[in-house]
């Protein structure tokens, strides 16, 4: 019997757009779900950048697997649409990956994951200064996801969760972080609300915390 998830994560790693492609489409008609197969590929994507960082695959084959996200992403949306009740809309979502930090494809797949639930999501994209969050925040965003990649731009996510407090709207945003680096207990201790160790987990904590 074929394993999908593991076809799915193993595609991602081979980097090749068609592979990807081709995986996809097995899985849906194996009966996986859209969260289903974006989570397997997420975890694809999680050991290709551990490879890229150890220098076994290079920066074409990490934009090679990516655009193969994107394009499975194309297909995938129509069903998360249709899943995700954005018939409704929810809250307005901020995005960012951390600044100093330009890892940003796990965070793109949760932008897109929030957006199909029925979020306003704002992605800032990455390198994303402290000021942008906090002036997207006092703009109307009631919810900030904040994701990092490194251990060094960690203490980033606690930097904003302290500015939220000093200008005193620390209780208007509920806070979401992320990223290989990242723990329930990290997100604990710097007082975030929610932390996700998947897309799909966060999304699914975003939608249960905003009804």
């Amino acid at each position: 019997m074929v394993d999908n998830k593991k076809a799915l994560h193993d595609a991602v790693i081979a980097y090749k757009v068609p592979g990807i492609q081709e995986a996809v489409e097995n899985a849906r008609k194996a009966g996986l779900s859209a969260g289903e197969i974006i989570d397997a590929m997420g975890d694809g994507m999680t050991e290709v950048g551990i490879l890229f960082e150890r220098g076994k695959l290079f920066l074409p084959h990490v934009l090679s697997a990516a655009q193969g996200m994107k394009s499975a992403m194309e297909v995938l949306g129509p069903e998360l649409l249709e899943s995700g009740d954005a018939s409704t809309r929810r809250a307005s979502v901020v995005m960012g990956t951390v600044e100093g930090d330009v890892h940003d494809i796990g965070k793109s797949i949760c932008s897109t994951m929030l957006q199909c639930a029925g979020f306003d999501v704002h992605d800032l994209g990455r390198d994303v200064a402290k000021t942008a969050f906090i002036k997207e925040i006092k703009g109307g965003c009631t919810m900030c996801g904040m994701s990092a990649l490194m251990t060094t731009t960690m203490t980033v996510q606690r930097d904003v969760i302290e500015i939220l407090k000093a200008d005193g709207i620390r209780d208007k945003v509920i806070v979401m972080v992320g990223g290989a680096p990242v723990t329930q207990a990290y997100a604990d201790k710097i007082g975030a609300d929610i932390y996700g160790e998947t897309a799909s987990e966060t999304t699914g904590k975003a939608k249960a915390i905003s009804k």
